[in-house]
């Protein structure tokens, strides 16, 4: 068994798990031969995927630290993948030790690092769910122990809705999780897209078709759509090295190979800092 009571057998090595090809891309060493296969066949096609992740990952740090800057002490973070340091955790200790993380993912692997790099701190949790399930989120204990649902919330969905299709309905299932969070409530959100490489798009696809799950890249209004019933702060909906990034602006030679935009959205109505 897990920590989490999971059994150990029912991680599927058989078939690429894209979190683990993506633990494979930022260089990390929790994933199987048949992800790097998969992943593999991905750099081929695009190398610039191995970009697209590190900016990703660069989002999130600045992402969690502009969350812990806005006063914000509470945050979910749906998705988390293979625990890669600095977590959200870390980052927002870094502003306050009193912010206190929930992580959710679906992966059992997730699981089996989860006490050793994500429960450090009294006020850290980890459980195994389905994103697509908001009330099975929403009601678990965890969330009951490390959440208020009275006060701001940050939502984070950080590389995780690409993973959603289109018949599985994201904006609905969004809109589950919007309904349930106070005013003052953020959403931290980054979706990959096919716009800078629609050359290739289909050829990559193909990889995730054989993974645990399929990959849909949308556009930049399909990804915008989104973030219905939430105002985006500034800079917007963009590329994520574009977002609030911390040195001079990224070149355009290095955003041509950046497939991934992202963004944070206020809950319509509530006020807070830039």
């Amino acid at each position: 068994m897990t920590d989490q009571g999971f059994p150990a057998e029912e991680i599927d090595t058989s078939r690429p798990h894209p979190a683990r090809m993506y633990d494979y891309f930022l260089g990390g060493r929790d994933n199987y031969e048949v992800d790097r296969e998969a992943a593999h066949r991905v750099l081929e096609v695009v190398p610039d995927v191995v970009d697209g992740a590190r900016a990703n990952r660069e989002f999130l740090r600045r992402a969690v630290r502009y969350l812990a800057h806005s006063g914000i002490r509470q945050i979910i973070d749906i998705g988390t993948g293979i625990p890669t340091s600095p977590n959200t955790h870390e980052i927002a200790h870094e502003v306050s030790r009193d912010v206190r993380v929930a992580y959710i993912d679906n992966d059992p692997i997730v699981a089996r690092h989860a006490d050793a790099r994500l429960l450090g701190t009294g006020n850290t949790g980890f459980f195994l769910g389905d994103m697509r399930d908001p009330s099975s989120i929403l009601e678990h204990p965890t969330i009951d122990r490390l959440i208020d649902v009275k006060e701001p919330i940050a939502l984070l969905l950080v590389s995780v809705l690409h993973f959603v299709p289109d018949d599985e309905d994201p904006a609905g299932m969004i809109a589950a999780y919007r309904d349930a969070l106070p005013a003052g409530s953020l959403l931290v959100l980054s979706h990959a897209t096919a716009d800078f490489h629609q050359d290739v798009a289909a050829d990559v696809l193909e990889v995730y078709k054989k993974a645990t799950a399929s990959l849909t890249a949308r556009t930049h209004a399909e990804v915008l759509a989104l973030f219905d019933g939430f105002e985006l702060v500034e800079p917007g909906l963009v590329q994520v090295p574009l977002w609030r990034p911390d040195g001079p602006a990224p070149s355009e030679e290095y955003l041509r190979k950046v497939g991934v935009y992202g963004g944070i959205g206020r809950l319509a109505g509530a006020e807070g800092t830039a």
